[in-house]
């Protein structure tokens, strides 16, 4: 972006819904991605929790081949306690891996734990032992970490 510092980064987030556990909206980003393509922005956070997000195609349309621009793919649930297998998150960094370069990726959880006053179904345990999955997953994936 024009006359931005060097260490400030312009970074947004696509939320489908994010209440006590539940969400507003489903579907692919096959009908955004184009335009998504076409924004300003420094990194871009997209949910991937779960099926009602759709494959990974549209991530191309998205990155549209920019070097300077990240996708962080929120393949971490933070709606449901069940933590995530390592593995499982590999194989899904593998599925992106077809359409962007990892060092255009990063992960996240889908969104954040409390969007709302009343929160998410986690523990605050249950939700600390997500963002150590991130963090060793990520740490094993970009060495430079």
């Amino acid at each position: 972006m024009k006359d931005q510092p060097d260490d400030l980064k312009f970074t947004t987030h696509i939320c489908r819904g994010n209440f006590h556990s539940t969400f507003v909206f489903s579907g692919g980003y096959d009908a955004v991605a184009e335009y998504l393509g076409k924004l300003n922005y420094d990194g871009l956070f997209l949910e991937f929790d779960s099926d009602r997000a759709g494959g990974f195609a549209p991530i191309a349309k998205i990155w549209n081949g920019d070097k300077n621009k990240r996708l962080v793919l929120g393949i971490i649930t933070s709606k449901f306690p069940k933590l995530e297998e390592e593995s499982f998150l590999q194989d899904r960094l593998a599925d992106a891996l077809k359409y962007v370069p990892l060092d255009n990726l990063a992960i996240s959880t889908q969104c954040g734990f409390a969007s709302s006053e009343e929160g998410n179904k986690l523990t605050e345990d249950q939700q600390w032992d997500k963002l150590r999955l991130v963090l060793s997953t990520a740490k094993k994936t970009w060495k430079e970490i």
